[in-house]
Order: C-alpha cells, then structure tokens, then sequence
C-alpha cells in the first residue's frame, strides 16, 4: 500500500516548526478508486493542490513538514474523527468521509448521500490515524528538544465557493480559533507579517482554523498552532488549475517572512 503521509526532514539546524498539508494528496487507495465517478477523478477540484510544492522551502528554514499522500475524499485529515462538525452557520460542510464536493455534487458512482460507519471505522484506522499519529509524534519531538513547538498548518481554495461563502474569499486567512490556539504574541507577529504583505487579509474569519488547529493548539503547554488558507490564484493561473512560478514565487518570499518571524519569536 502506499504511505498515508510523507516526511520531509529539515535540511538545516532544526527548528520548532512542524508543518502540516492535509489536504494536498490526490492518490486514492486500489479497493476504493473505481467507487468514485471518473468525472471527478479527473479534476479533483477539491484538493489544496500545490501547497505542497509551494511551502517546498520551508525544509532549508530548518522546518519539517508533513504532507498527506491520499485525497481528502477518502477521508478529511482537518475533520473531527467523531464527524462534529466545525461550523454552524449554514455553510456546506464536507465530512470526515465526503459524499459530496465542496458545491455538493454526489462524488460516489452510486450516489450515496453517507458512507457506512463500518467502512468510516476501516478508513479511520488505515488513513486517519497514521497521519496523526506521525503528527502527534513529531509535535511531541520537537516540544521535548526545544519547549515549545508551532504547528503551521497549509491550505488553499479556490477564490469563489459559494456554497461555504458568498463572498470572493481574501488573499489570506489566518485562523487560530479566535486566539484560543496560539499565544497572542505568536499571533500578533504572524498578523501583522501577513497585514503588511501585499495581499488582502482576514482573521479568523471565513476560517478560524479545523480540526488540526483546534485539536492540536495547545499554548497553555507551549504547543501553538496556526492555520493559513489561501487563496489558489495566489499561486496558479487564473483557471485555478496550474501551479503559476511567478505568482508562487512572490507568494513564497511572504511565506518565508512570516515563517522566519515566528523562528525569531520562539527563541
């Protein structure tokens, strides 16, 4: 089987950074592939593409990163493992097993509307899990080597999604779950890095942070976590389908400035 995650170990002097890409895998496993129309195997217009390959720096800041290798439609790795949902005001909110893309189409070949809890707990076990666990542990590494530790956590979207907002979506986003996740001096650097980027910007809201963010945020023990979602225009074409070097380069050195500002702020 392939690997639920990958591991990218930091090629310079170490530092608390561990971070997170749940959502940009597009592999699915052999037993469930053919399940899902073809139409939108194709596409897969959901998935945070690129994210990957745009924070591919981060390992020479001395950053590990951890990203999932199989598509959120198998399972959602930024969900509660109990389905509570993270939201309650009305938007569309895909589950820890999708039935449905983000604009509610039906994804499965035989169009069912939820997915079994037998076959929910098999995904929990063999794709869930693994991830976290490996998050966890690392989380847990860094925090014993240095005190404390910061979990970044990656995502992207397309500029308008109706069904979540009904608005176009800013630049950036930055959630951390109304202050609750992260200490306010952690917080304030990576906003007012963000603030004076060249970018539009909103905090905690559409977006206060997932399940990650939630579950993982801890800065009462010196574990904090942050969430940043982006707009994919950022760093693609305007289609929102290829990966743009130019946009992604400019969008690379604000990455980098608000990742090195938060080095500086945990020592």
């Amino acid at each position: 089987m392939e690997p639920v995650y990958n591991l990218f170990a930091a090629t310079q002097p170490e530092v608390p950074i561990l971070l997170s890409v749940p959502h940009c895998g597009t592999h699915f496993p052999s037993e469930l592939k053919d399940e899902y129309k073809s139409e939108f195997l194709q596409s897969l217009d959901d998935t945070d593409w690129f994210v990957d390959k745009l924070y591919g720096f981060a390992p020479s800041l001395g950053i590990t990163v951890i990203t999932a290798n199989f598509s959120r439609w198998v399972i959602d790795l930024n969900r509660d493992p109990q389905s509570k949902p993270l939201y309650s005001d009305g938007r569309v909110i895909t589950g820890l097993c999708p039935t449905t893309n983000f604009l509610g189409d039906l994804i499965y070949r035989d169009e069912r509307k939820e997915v079994l809890p037998n076959e929910i707990a098999r995904r929990v076990s063999g794709y869930y899990q693994p991830y976290h666990q490996k998050l966890g542990s690392e989380l847990n590494r860094l925090h014993q080597k240095f005190g404390k530790v910061l979990l970044w956590d990656c995502h992207s979207i397309r500029q308008w999604v109706p069904s979540i907002h009904a608005e176009k979506f800013p630049d950036l986003i930055l959630g951390n779950v109304d202050g609750n996740s992260a200490s306010a001096e952690i917080i304030s650097h990576a906003v007012q890095t963000l603030q004076n980027a060249d970018y539009s910007f909103s905090h905690n809201y559409p977006f206060k942070g997932g399940y990650i963010t939630r579950h993982y945020g801890q800065p009462h023990l010196h574990r904090h976590a942050l969430q940043l979602e982006m707009s994919k225009v950022n760093y693609m074409d305007d289609s929102e389908t290829e990966y743009d070097e130019v946009r992604a380069g400019k969008m690379q050195e604000v990455l980098k400035s608000v990742l090195n500002r938060l080095i500086e702020s945990l020592y």
